[in-house]
């Protein structure tokens, strides 16, 4: 199956910016509608990108901006949603934002991808999604995917990765920014499990499935080497980073007052919503392979320190100067 150009929604987020640098690597066109060109500013210096400033969920929109691709990935997201009245919410009762990410947005996809003459299509779903699961980011991930492999005249390909961990990544990196900056971190659901996956991995599985018929059809989850409790990777991130704030474990009750508070701030760091995820191991079935394609999956263990250990100041040196490009 060949691939020259590829539209990517969603393509200013964290999966997006490491996938489309692989992709233009590689030697393809990309295309990248993004409501807020601010947000895309990086992708703008890439050779063979092309950002437009577009409303991917506007009606026709990725109808216009598929015509002459090859293939059409789909990475909208959000994590939180305003709660939005009755009317807003979808049949299975999930928010506003939620709604229009993760099932208008897929709706529109296959739409697009008919009507343009596009056969190929790869989404980003969720590990737990499905349309009876606890959380309403659950639900609708499942409701979208679901609405991608109904496209039986479609070559569709899903994905469903655990939590994903990179040098950019607003996980791992967000407990490294809290430990450094409180002496006692409070911590929600600390039993929790996650099987957290490398973005390279992510990346790789992407670029292999966009050229391999075989993988239409298909749903796949994307999962690391090893599964840990939410307490564990913590830790690990305390420890590699040097710091040692104390970690105190929250009961349910805590756990969930802690997030209806941390729900009236401007940038949700946790939400209820997030708690109902977590309810759910986010881990791989057992005896399953943790990537498709017969790709080898990298431990957290050989790539987190690598942006999480303390710089020495000869490295923050040779850093300045690479800059400087001296």
């Amino acid at each position: 199956m060949h691939v020259s150009r590829v539209l990517v929604i969603g393509g200013s987020g964290f999966v997006g910016r490491h996938l489309i640098a692989a992709l233009v690597a590689s030697g393809l066109e990309v295309t990248v509608p993004t409501r807020r060109l601010e947000r895309a500013k990086p992708l703008q210096l890439l050779p063979t990108v092309n950002v437009i400033e577009a409303d991917p969920s506007a009606p026709d929109t990725l109808t216009r901006l598929a015509i002459g691709h090859d293939a059409v990935v789909n990475l909208a997201g959000v994590l939180h949603s305003r709660r939005g009245r009755p009317d807003e919410r979808g049949p299975h009762d999930y928010g506003p934002d939620f709604a229009r990410a993760h099932v208008e947005v897929a709706q529109a996809a296959v739409a697009a991808c008919r009507a343009a003459g596009v056969r190929r299509l790869v989404h980003m779903s969720a590990l737990g999604a499905a349309r009876d699961a606890p959380s309403e980011y659950q639900r609708s991930k499942g409701v979208g995917e679901e609405a991608v492999l109904a496209a039986d005249d479609l070559a569709s390909t899903v994905f469903r990765p655990s939590v994903i961990f990179g040098p950019d990544d607003r996980f791992l990196n967000l407990f490294a920014d809290l430990a450094a900056a409180l002496p006692v971190l409070p911590l929600a659901c600390p039993q929790a499990r996650f099987q957290p996956v490398y973005i390279g991995d992510v990346v790789r599985a992407f670029q292999t499935a966009l050229g391999m018929p075989q993988a239409a059809g298909h749903r796949y989850d994307l999962c690391g080497p090893k599964a840990y409790t939410l307490r564990e990777l913590v830790e690990y991130v305390c420890d590699v980073s040097g710091r040692r704030p104390i970690i105190i474990g929250l009961g349910d009750v805590m756990s969930s007052l802690q997030a209806r508070l941390m729900e009236f701030s401007p940038v949700p760091l946790m939400t209820r919503d997030n708690l109902r995820s977590m309810q759910v191991a986010n881990v791989c079935p057992a005896g399953s392979d943790a990537l498709p394609f017969g790709l080898v999956p990298t431990p957290l263990e050989a790539a987190a320190p690598s942006w999480l250990a303390p710089v020495r100041p000869r490295d923050r040196y040779l850093k300045m100067r690479w800059r400087a490009r001296r």
